[in-house]
């Protein structure tokens, strides 16, 4: 169902980055980190931690995991899947930063978050496949 799982989080000073880890491996516990020290706006330094899961396993226990979040939570994801679907099938979610590291999974549609990109197993690779494809796995839930 899942290709791989890019993901990206930004560490601002004033935030305890082995924490912002530790919430990371709550939703990609494989996650093998690259880190990246830049520049904010202010002239401060931000650190970018990215990287890639891409193993059946993990990208199947990360699926069943997404699963199991709340109900009211898979509601609002099934109907905002077309808005976070792009024309290739990547389907992209934001999970809260500090809801992570407490072990919830609570997805955002804005803010500093978790960023992940999602690339669906859908053929063709379109944006319509990806979501119907979606869409069949959670009414299997919901």
């Amino acid at each position: 169902m899942i290709h791989n799982i890019r993901y990206r989080l930004f560490v601002y000073e004033d935030e305890d980055e082995e924490e912002l880890i530790q919430g990371l491996h709550n939703i990609l516990p494989t996650a093998k980190i690259n880190r990246e020290i830049a520049e904010g706006i202010f002239e401060n330094q931000v650190i970018i931690l990215s990287g890639k899961v891409d193993t059946k396993k993990d990208t199947k226990e990360f699926l069943k995991n997404l699963l199991a979040i709340d109900r009211e939570e898979l509601e609002k994801l099934y109907k905002d899947i077309p808005k976070k679907t792009d024309e290739n099938g990547n389907l992209f979610l934001r999970f809260s930063k500090t809801s992570a590291f407490e072990e919830k999974w609570e997805i955002l549609d804005v803010g500093d978050s978790i960023h992940l990109k999602i690339k669906i197993m859908a053929y063709p690779a379109k944006k319509e496949v990806a979501i119907n494809l979606l869409h069949e796995v959670l009414d299997e839930i919901l």
